[in-house]
Parts: structure tokens; C-alpha cells; sequence
């Protein structure tokens, strides 16, 4: 076995899941760290070993720990994303913009979101994998949940815990509103 070979198959699987856990693209990565789109594409293929300048770059673009990268350690002491830097998804729904609160070796496990809806916005999904809940939490305004058959109206503070191994909304009552929500098993 070549440690070298391995060492690059885990930072190549490393960089990938944490550009798709902030859901973004190869040309969001690129603008974001200053590294051409080829070349963060060759590095996620294992097909180019990045300087040590170059990783840096990159992961400083995904918010992922530098050091840590290859062990899959979480970085001790404080860790602060700072609202303006956290990655947000747009694109998803309708009206509705996805802030990613949770760190990247999160994805599948355990997923914290931070949704901002305009009025009339709603974020429709189709069913995860079996098992999976989801915890949402409104900080402001009224949304309604919707899991299979089911639905609630929720107000702020309020806290519906439901399924998501079936298809599912949330959507925005009466005007803007904004939520917490925590995706378990994915």
C-alpha cells in the first residue's frame, strides 16, 4: 500500500465532502479561495497534490480545520464562524436562504440550519433516508410543517420534531420568517 497515495484519497474525500456539505460548487470554492476550478477539481480527484499554500487556501474557503484535515479531528478550544463568513445555500426553495451552522464531518449525522424565509417562501423536500427527523425551531414569524399526511402551524418558539424519511415543507405564513433546523441521520 502506498501511504502517499492514501494520504491524498483522504484529503481528495475530505475536501469534497466539505465543499458539498457547504453546498457549493467547484467555481463558488474557486472564487472563494483564489484557486483555479481545475485545480480544486484535480485535487478532489486525487490527481494533484496541493502546496502547502494552496491547501491552506482551501480550506480556509471551506471553513474546515487545516491541521486537522486528514485526521478528521475536530479543532480544540473555541471555534468561531462568524455570521458573515458561514456558508449559505441559495437556490434551494422558494424565498428561503440556507445558512450552514454545523461543521462539515456533521453532514449526515447531525445538521444544523439557520433558514431565513420572505414571504410566501417554502423549502420543499423529497424524502431522506430511513429514520431520519428533523428538529425545527421558529425564531420569528409563522411557519407551517408539513411531513407525509401531517401538518402544524408553528409559532415563535414553538418546536415541531418530525420525520423527513418522507416527503416534507416548511413554509412561510403571513410573511417573513426565520427558523432553526436541526437534520438528524441524513
Amino acid at each position: 500500500m502506498n501511504p502517499r497515495s492514501d494520504i491524498h484519497d483522504r484529503l481528495a474525500a475530505s475536501l469534497r465532502e466539505a465543499r458539498k456539505a457547504r453546498g457549493l460548487s467547484l467555481d463558488a470554492v474557486a472564487k472563494l479561495s483564489g484557486v483555479s476550478r481545475s485545480m480544486v477539481s484535480q485535487i478532489e480527484r486525487g490527481e494533484s497534490s496541493p502546496t502547502v499554500a494552496t491547501l491552506w487556501n482551501l480550506t480556509q474557503a471551506l471553513q474546515v480545520d487545516f491541521a486537522g484535515l486528514l485526521e478528521g479531528k475536530p479543532q480544540p478550544g473555541i471555534v468561531v464562524i462568524r455570521a458573515a463568513a458561514a456558508p449559505v445555500i441559495l437556490g434551494r426553495g422558494i424565498a428561503v436562504s440556507i445558512r450552514i451552522l454545523s461543521p462539515a464531518e456533521a453532514v449526515g449525522e447531525h445538521e444544523v440550519y439557520d433558514l431565513s424565509f420572505g414571504a410566501g417562501g417554502a423549502l420543499e423536500s423529497e424524502p431522506h433516508s430511513p429514520g431520519c427527523r428533523e428538529h425545527l425551531t421558529v425564531v420569528e414569524g409563522a411557519l407551517l410543517v408539513v411531513s407525509g399526511d401531517e401538518e402544524s402551524l408553528l409559532g415563535p418558539g414553538d418546536t415541531a420534531r418530525y420525520s423527513a424519511d418522507r416527503p416534507h415543507a416548511i413554509r412561510a405564513e403571513g410573511g417573513p420568517s426565520r427558523a432553526i433546523l436541526i437534520v438528524q441521520d441524513s
